[in-house]
């Protein structure tokens, strides 16, 4: 009995070390990978009509198979100051010569940003193209999120009441629905544990409508379905999470 309980042992032993000792530069391993990544975007279809072009910060986190096949849940904070047609927006509380007066009765200081966040879940794979290792290679992925975007008015102190807090959300454009997502680029995992790294390009269509019960500007409330499209380059850094195998020395 003790004889069996020691060959058992030993076993468990051996698989441990084995398993502890994988080198990413030779062998397909499996890891959850956080990320932090940043994207500059370009804007279409309806979105286009209201945005320029914008850039996302965000982070997630991933999980590799053995078989290289990935599993992600990411969100990315959207940011922007290219807002089209921002005259004719704020028109109804613009003075003749287009200025904002305030509580205070002096010109109002205003910016105008354009803002949002994309929460995504996607799947895809790492395919042998190219690759520098076994757990490199050609990156494609595909998935599904949740797409918020608004027209945010910073009014400095709030001073102008007809921009501020409610009425701010009759101008602010907040639009929101189901999103689709698919990116192509090179994953590069190996030994090091700074350099891993995935870049490449992103697309996101967003199937959206407002979230505004009226639009002041137009006098209506928008019931029409939006068609928003993102699409630009991608890039994150990683940190892979698994067993490494222990740095070899040498002796004379």
């Amino acid at each position: 009995m003790l004889h069996k309980f020691g060959i058992l042992v030993f076993m468990a032993l051996i698989c441990k070390a084995s398993y502890s000792q994988i080198d990413a530069t030779d062998s397909v391993v499996a890891a959850f990978i956080p990320s932090i990544t940043y994207s500059y975007q370009f804007a279409g279809g309806d979105l286009a009509k209201q945005y320029g072009n914008n850039s996302t910060i965000g982070g997630g986190f991933k999980y590799k198979t053995s078989h290289n096949w990935l599993w992600s849940l990411d969100a990315n904070f959207i940011f922007g100051n290219k807002i089209k047609n921002a005259d004719s927006i704020l028109r109804m509380v613009f003075t003749n010569d287009e200025y904002i007066i305030d509580g205070n009765g002096t010109y109002a200081l205003y910016t105008l940003y354009e803002r949002g966040y994309n929460v995504t879940f996607s799947t895809g794979k790492i395919l042998p193209v190219l690759k520098v290792n076994p757990n490199s290679g050609l990156m494609i992925t595909a998935g599904v999120g949740f797409l918020v975007h608004r027209m945010k008015i910073d009014n400095q102190h709030k001073t102008a009441p007809q921009i501020v807090d409610d009425y701010a959300r009759g101008y602010d454009r907040l639009t929101a629905g189901f999103s689709l997502n698919e990116f192509i680029g090179y994953f590069y995992m190996g030994n090091s544990k700074l350099l891993n790294f995935y870049a490449g390009f992103e697309f996101v269509q967003g199937f959206t409508k407002s979230q505004r019960d009226w639009i002041f500007d137009e006098m209506r409330k928008d019931n029409s379905n939006h068609l928003d499209l993102f699409y630009g380059i991608k890039v994150g850094w990683i940190l892979p999470i698994y067993n490494r195998a222990p740095d070899k020395y040498y002796y004379n």
